[in-house]
């Protein structure tokens, strides 16, 4: 038997992730805040190259070990097979929609920065309940989904801290229009 690099756009993603976070903990301790921290709103700046970046990159930054790990337990699990249903390059087209959309809306609406992979975690959990539509239905645990896990991110919305619940409803509301629009390979 031999190891098999299976899900080359879930775990090409996740290894930068880890080495943009290892970079800032042990040799560069501004790379995250600089290059993968998505400005909050009235903090961007249009001329500062960074920022332009920063609006995709934001997905690999990680405030620590524990945030990173927490996300990728969820994109490792559920990635794999939405790679293998949509296909490398779609996938990396739903991840790169859902980091500008996150980043362009935090920019716009909020004044806390924005980093971590939270936004794509639910767009996956949510595109992940489409994997075996048939033309003409929506999956109940489409619904069920949409109710349990954005529902609780709404309620959780009022609470004060850093955790942008409306980064992860944006990476939700992604997934389902990208569950809605794209075709699996095996319904193609």
């Amino acid at each position: 038997m031999r190891i098999k690099y299976n899900a080359p756009a879930v775990l090409t993603f996740t290894l930068v992730s880890v080495l943009a976070l290892a970079l800032t903990k042990f040799y560069l301790p501004d790379l995250i805040g600089t290059w993968f921290t998505v400005p909050g709103k009235e903090k961007f700046s249009p001329s500062s190259l960074n920022n332009w970046v920063s609006l995709f990159s934001h997905i690999i930054g990680h405030s620590g070990w524990n945030h990173l790990i927490n996300n990728f337990m969820l994109i490792l699990l559920l990635g794999p097979m939405l790679e293998e249903n949509y296909g490398s390059g779609i996938l990396l087209f739903m991840i790169g929609v859902t980091a500008i959309v996150t980043g362009v809306l935090n920019i716009f609406l909020f004044s806390p920065p924005l980093l971590g992979a939270s936004g794509i975690v639910f767009m996956m959990i949510l595109l992940a309940s489409f994997t075996n539509i048939t033309r003409g239905e929506i999956p109940l645990t489409f619904i069920l989904v949409l109710a349990l896990y954005l529902g609780d991110q709404i309620i959780r919305s009022s609470n004060a801290n850093n955790i942008s619940y409306f980064a992860h409803i944006a990476g939700g509301f992604c997934g389902s229009l990208f569950g809605f629009f794209f075709r699996t390979r095996r319904s193609r």
